[in-house]
């Protein structure tokens, strides 16, 4: 077989001698991601990929299951991966594999891999690339960030968290109340209504606050928080604002710069990459943060905030994914492109998570949570089935080829304050893949399990 992604075989080539316009296909025989670009003078109408065309770059979309074919809804739990990351990710491993920073050219293709994925990531979110970390996960980037910025904390100083966040959000920051002593205040969700209570987060912050610690997006019931006002408040007091956009980048495209963001933190296997970590710091803060390191490790930024040799082919499917995104869209820069696929992706999406709660919302015994489809929130909705557990909900389901998640998705608190422990939610999350089809599936599949156990009371 000829090598499958030929123009990453020498990596250098990723970012030079592609012309101002041109159109070409990355992949192999039918795992084809196109990829359109033009000049400035003869740009075309943008336009976005049909679902149908985004679906050709996912192989696990042709799985079938019990003669049904999968339909999945567990991307707020992990996105399905297309072929063109998974190539990129094989390609380095092949062809491009060495450690940092050593003369020779395996390790100089691999020093320059790094960097791409520091460069593209750092458009993704308007950033530097001096100002992108890669880690083992969002988890371990926090506790390893809460750690080293503990270090000048006292039993003097707050920090702030939200009951409505992922605990990957909550527990590192709890920690420091162990580890230093620090006054850890947590603001209430009103389960109501699936969102804070906004009058006791500003409470909350005042001038012993430190840091402020909040989601931009509930993974568990898919309410979007208004960062830029938590970011303000905040930043009113002299604190600093830690961001987990884990479930928020999926949906939104976020903008550091504009936000005035210290922290940002997220998760490429959230938006069909690889499992990996990502963060972002404003660079003047990873240079004056004092991580724990090895001696003879780099003590520059971004490299002094990761320990170890890093999840290399993962920042390289980090970063093909990003590309894997603006590929969708045709006109522009990269973030240009993104923008626009993020808008469209946004519309298709509004449509979706609409018709899928308003017929959950149909079926006796079914009660969906969070803000629903005319507030702001992403395409997840999370319900439970009256009589039925959540864990042998999604087991039945599964056997119609529906794949969804359930439990408490590390939202744990959420689940608490919801009255639903320990089964906790079935969550159904929609795609750049889901289709009008999967969606009315899935109802049909919630409609027939209630029936079924419905009748097998009588």
């Amino acid at each position: 077989m000829s090598d499958p992604v030929p123009f990453l075989h020498t990596f250098l080539s990723w970012r030079v001698g592609i012309p101002d316009s041109s159109t070409f296909m990355i992949g192999h025989h039918d795992s084809v991601c196109l990829i359109k670009m033009s000049t400035t003078s003869q740009r075309p109408q943008t336009t976005v990929f049909s679902t149908a065309e985004i679906r050709k770059q996912f192989p696990a979309l042709d799985r079938v299951h019990n003669g049904y074919p999968v339909a999945y809804f567990d991307g707020p739990g992990g996105t399905q991966v297309p072929r063109v990351v998974v190539e990129r990710m094989s390609d380095y491993l092949y062809h491009h594999n060495a450690n940092t920073h050593w003369a020779y050219p395996t390790s100089t293709e691999t020093d320059a891999a790094i960097e791409n994925a520091r460069e593209v990531c750092a458009e993704f979110l308007n950033a530097s690339p001096h100002e992108i970390a890669f880690g083992a996960n969002m988890t371990t980037l926090t506790f390893h960030l809460a750690r080293a910025l503990g270090l000048k904390y006292s039993t003097q100083d707050e920090i702030v968290v939200t009951e409505l966040d992922h605990h990957a959000n909550i527990d590192p920051w709890r920690r420091l109340a162990v580890e230093r002593g620090v006054t850890v205040r947590t603001v209430r969700m009103d389960p109501t209504t699936g969102t804070l209570d906004w009058d006791r987060l500003e409470q909350s912050i005042n001038a012993r606050t430190k840091l402020v610690a909040i989601g931009a997006a509930s993974n568990a019931l898919g309410t979007i928080n208004d960062i830029e006002q938590a970011i303000k408040l905040a930043h009113g007091v002299g604190a600093l604002a830690f961001i987990d956009a884990v479930h928020y980048v999926p949906h939104a495209l976020i903008d550091v710069r504009k936000l005035d963001c210290d922290f940002v933190a997220m998760s490429a296997y959230k938006f069909y990459g690889p499992h990996i970590g990502v963060l972002f710091a404003k660079r003047a803060l990873f240079e004056g943060i004092n991580f724990p390191r090895l001696v003879p490790a780099p003590d520059y930024p971004p490299e002094n905030a990761e320990t170890g040799t890093q999840n290399q082919e993962g920042m390289v499917g980090t970063a093909a994914a990003v590309e894997f995104l603006a590929s969708m869209s045709s006109e522009g820069t990269r973030r240009e492109r993104l923008a626009s696929v993020y808008h469209e992706l946004h519309l298709r999406s509004s449509g979706l998570v609409k018709r899928l709660w308003n017929g959950l919302s149909l079926i006796p015994a079914v009660q969906p949570y969070g803000p629903p489809p005319d507030h702001p929130r992403t395409p997840t909705i999370s319900f439970t089935i009256e009589g039925c557990k959540s864990t042998e909900a999604g087991r039945l389901l599964s056997e119609k080829g529906l794949f969804l998640s359930h439990g408490n998705f590390y939202a744990a608190t959420v689940v608490e304050r919801l009255g639903l422990a320990p089964e906790g939610l079935l969550r159904a999350g929609c795609a750049c893949y889901t289709t009008a089809d999967e969606v009315e599936r899935l109802i049909d599949g919630v409609s027939e399990l209630v029936e079924n156990l419905s009748l097998s009371r009588h």
